[in-house]
């Protein structure tokens, strides 16, 4: 048996904690729920791309990153921390694996000894290069189910949120 469409997911949970709880609002929780289960097919969708050469999300957006953002001499583990959406502490983790794979380098910075810089090895600038456009290509099929403005939407009010809960965070940290 198929699972549930999501919209007939959010419905039936709305009639649920009606008869359960008649006094509880649950609207909070459905466009959380929602977004999660975007969340999940999104991912599912994007890694198609990347899955095939063996590398996770976080190693390919350190890939991109360094692709789109690094100087030849490469960025600083915090600089890749400030450029990407992984925290301190899994950098390390994460070049680790790219080194490993020969798609990055860590290379001591030549005016002070104590830092290093990663930077993408050839075969990591070659394995971008070629699967870039199939990673835009299939971004752009995800988005198409969006018109121009709906996408500008979608950007503004995800932007909305999330300014709302970093400003969150920051008052708690």
């Amino acid at each position: 048996m198929a699972p549930p469409q999501t919209s007939d997911l959010l419905e039936r949970i709305r009639r649920d904690w009606a008869q359960v709880q008649p006094d509880l609002d649950p609207s909070p929780m459905l466009p959380l729920l929602l977004l999660a289960r975007l969340q999940s097919a999104l991912l599912r969708q994007i890694e198609t791309t990347y899955r095939v050469a063996g590398i996770n999300p976080a190693g390919w957006d350190l890939l991109l990153t360094l692709y789109r953002s690094a100087p030849p001499e490469g960025l600083t583990p915090t600089q890749l921390t400030d450029l990407t959406a992984i925290s301190g502490p899994s950098i390390t983790n994460r070049v680790d694996r790219l080194v490993q794979k020969g798609l990055a380098e860590r290379q001591a910075s030549a005016s002070d000894r104590r830092s290093i810089r990663v930077r993408l090895t050839p075969a990591g600038r070659a394995l971008v290069e070629e699967l870039l456009p199939r990673h835009i290509e299939n971004e752009a099929r995800i988005l198409a189910a969006l018109t121009p403005t709906e996408t500008q939407q979608l950007e503004h009010l995800a932007l909305k949120l999330l300014a709302g809960l970093e400003a969150t965070a920051e008052r708690q940290g």
